[in-house]
Parts: structure tokens; C-alpha cells; sequence
């Protein structure tokens, strides 16, 4: 009986000294067409067990009434990060409207030909899954949908697609996409421009409101969370611009005068991550503590009953720097 009790309580303190295990596997977005994997990206991503990492490859807009792409990624060496790479596309929602059936097979045709494209260039032609990023509506989502159906028959792939919240509370008007798998994009909660007081990258509270019924979602899930900064800064005017990168700490100098919490003044000309600012000029900070992700985190795995994936936007050193390896996982 003491043999026993000896071997229960060295078990016990055995497993007590195990390192935590991540709840929920971690990957990253990369959302810059000029792809570079330094020291810190690589750091980050092995030491999470990354294994996935999904690359913007380019948009899709209306150019003088024409569907074209843009913002093409440019060729990059797969071989500095160890990743599955998955092609990810960003169609804004204005090509859904008023085009045709022929119209949309002819999308998905040009999409998959220039997706293939860049992946044999780039060595990844072994993808087995396209995302689709697309902030579809009411107006659209037939269209959208239809897209998305085509797209798998001639591509022969699983095909997803991200999800906002929106389109999640409102789901009976807005619908369910035909993919085989959903990212549900926990970010821009609200538009800078017009918001004041909450953080429009990441409102708990809000989050919460627009997902209280996640759990009835009917397609696999897995979860977007940001870690990405910018400022909104104002002009005498009211107009608004985003300043990419920016966070507090960047603004505590001479050069800005808090006016209240989170709001600074621009005390004399300057430049903030290369912007330049008039005197005058307000600055108000945005960024996602750590404390912010594992609130995030916690109601996520409380809602949603299957397993899913974190993937962080995005795999930027100006970001990760922000976080150590724990906040993150």
C-alpha cells in the first residue's frame, strides 16, 4: 500500500512538471506582397509548432469597370520557413455585384490559373487547400457562393473561406457558405474611421454580442485573432488615416500630449513610422494586449465545442516583437 501511494504521488508531481500543452494548434497569416522571413519570423514560428502558414497571393478588384488583380505577391523563397503554404485570395465584395454566371466561371478560372502560377513559382504546388477572403453580403452571397462552388469542381481542392462576424449573427440573411471550412476573423470589430472610444481592432464585449450563437454555426471552424497595431490619426479637418505598426509606446515622447486615455495630441510637426503630422494633429493608439488575446481565447474555447486552429495575423516581426512565445500560445 505505501508502494503504491509512493508511485500515485511521484505520477502526480510528474505530470505537474509537464510543459502545458497548446490547446489549439497555432498558425500565421502573411499579408505583404514582398514576402521576408527574418530571424524573428522563424523564431516565432518553430517555437509555436507552426505548421501552416497562409499567404495573401493577391487581390481581386474593379479596375475602370474590369475584374483584375492586384497587389501580386512577389517570388519568394519557401525554403527559408519550414510551412505548409495555402494560398489565400482577397476579393473585395464589389466583383459580386451584377456579374453574370459566365462571368463568375470565368473568375474562378482566372483565380485557379493565377493561384497554380505562383505556387509552381514558388515551389508550393502541393497546396491542398485555397482560401478565399471575401467580406460577402445579402446582395451578393449568391453570387459569391456560386464562385466558391466553382471554384472546388475545377480546382479539386478544399476550398474556405473567412467569416465575420457579421455574417455570422446574421447568418439567415447573409448564409452559409458552400466551403469545406470557415475562418472566423475575431478583428476589425468596428470601423476606425468612424468609432471613438472602442478599440476597433478588438472589442471584447462586441465579440461576444456578435457570436453568443457560434456554437450553432454549422461548418468547421477555425479561429483568426489579430496581433497586428496602427494609430488613427485625425487632421484639423476630421479626416482619419491609419498608421501602420503604431502603438503607445510610440507616441510617449515630446512630440504628443495625452488628452485622455488613449488619445494624444501632436504638440509639433513630426513623423510617426514614417507619416508626417502636423501640429495639431490627434493620435489615438490601437493594439491587442496579451492580457486581450487570452481573454479572446478563453471565450473562444468556452463557445466553440469543436477543436480548432489560431492562426495570428500576421507573421511580422513589427508584431511579434510586442509578444513572448507564451502570450501567444
Amino acid at each position: 500500500m505505501r508502494n503504491f501511494l509512493l508511485f500515485f504521488l511521484l505520477l502526480n508531481f510528474l505530470t505537474a512538471c509537464q510543459p502545458e500543452k497548446n490547446s489549439h494548434p497555432i498558425q500565421f497569416y502573411y499579408w505583404k506582397s514582398n514576402v521576408n522571413f527574418g530571424e524573428t519570423e522563424r523564431t516565432y514560428f518553430e517555437a509555436l509548432n507552426s505548421e501552416k502558414l497562409y499567404v495573401r497571393l493577391f487581390d481581386v478588384v474593379i479596375k475602370e469597370g474590369r475584374i483584375e488583380p492586384t497587389a501580386l505577391v512577389q517570388k519568394f523563397d519557401t525554403q527559408k520557413l519550414k510551412a505548409d503554404f495555402v494560398p489565400v485570395v482577397y476579393i473585395i465584395n464589389e466583383v459580386f455585384q451584377g456579374i453574370s454566371k459566365n462571368e463568375i466561371k470565368k473568375l474562378a478560372k482566372d483565380v485557379l490559373g493565377l493561384v497554380q502560377s505562383i505556387a509552381n513559382e514558388n515551389g508550393f504546388d502541393g497546396f491542398v487547400e485555397i482560401q478565399i477572403d471575401c467580406d460577402w453580403t445579402a446582395s451578393t452571397r449568391d453570387n459569391y457562393f456560386l464562385f466558391l462552388n466553382e471554384l472546388r469542381n475545377i480546382a479539386q481542392k478544399n476550398i474556405s473561406s473567412t467569416l465575420r462576424l457579421h455574417q455570422v449573427k446574421f447568418k439567415t440573411k447573409t448564409g452559409i457558405p458552400p466551403a469545406d471550412k470557415v475562418y472566423l476573423m475575431c478583428y476589425a470589430t468596428s470601423n476606425p474611421i468612424e468609432e471613438v472610444e472602442k478599440n476597433s481592432i478588438l472589442d471584447l464585449e462586441l465579440l461576444k454580442d456578435y457570436l453568443k450563437d457560434i456554437d450553432q454555426y454549422p461548418l468547421k471552424i477555425d479561429v483568426a485573432l489579430p496581433i497586428y497595431s496602427w494609430a488613427i490619426a485625425t487632421n484639423h479637418l476630421g479626416k482619419k488615416k491609419l498608421i501602420n505598426g503604431v502603438t503607445e509606446s510610440d507616441v510617449k515622447n515630446e512630440n504628443f500630449r495625452k488628452i485622455n486615455e488613449g488619445l494624444y495630441e501632436v504638440t509639433t510637426d513630426a513623423f510617426l513610422r514614417g507619416v508626417y503630422l502636423n501640429q495639431g494633429f490627434t493620435v489615438k493608439p490601437e493594439s491587442i494586449s496579451a492580457e486581450l488575446l487570452t481573454e479572446s481565447r478563453r471565450f473562444l474555447d468556452a463557445k466553440i465545442q469543436s477543436d480548432f486552429d489560431i492562426v495570428y495575423y500576421h507573421l511580422d516581426s513589427l508584431f511579434l516583437s510586442k509578444y513572448n512565445i507564451q502570450d501567444l500560445q
